[in-house]
């Protein structure tokens, strides 16, 4: 029932490093979405166009961290399936990081 994580603590270790090295995209994250959230209905397509791009750049830059560590492992899959849900879980603005 309960699978074991294999990969918790490189996974974990990786997201704090996100989030500790790309604060400025995460803080840009939630000002493009409060922007958004409180613009008129005239400027809300450009501004949730704005919202998309930055968590876009986000989501790239984890699926980086994600793709550069797969690479080393015999057997990725695990890995990336783990990491995906980790995300999700963690930073769930960015959970499309799965489909990169």
């Amino acid at each position: 029932m309960f699978r074991r994580v294999r990969f918790s603590a490189v996974i974990d270790s990786q997201l704090e490093l996100f989030q500790r090295e790309h604060r400025d995209v995460i803080e840009d994250v939630g000002e493009h979405l409060h922007a958004y959230n409180e613009a008129s209905r005239d400027e809300a397509e450009e501004l949730y166009g704005d919202y998309v791009d930055v968590v876009d750049a986000a989501i790239d830059i984890l699926a980086d961290l994600r793709d550069h560590f797969a690479r080393t492992l015999d057997e990725p899959e695990r890995y990336v399936d783990e990491f995906n849900r980790a995300v999700a879980r963690r930073l769930p603005e960015f959970a499309r990081v799965s489909h990169a």
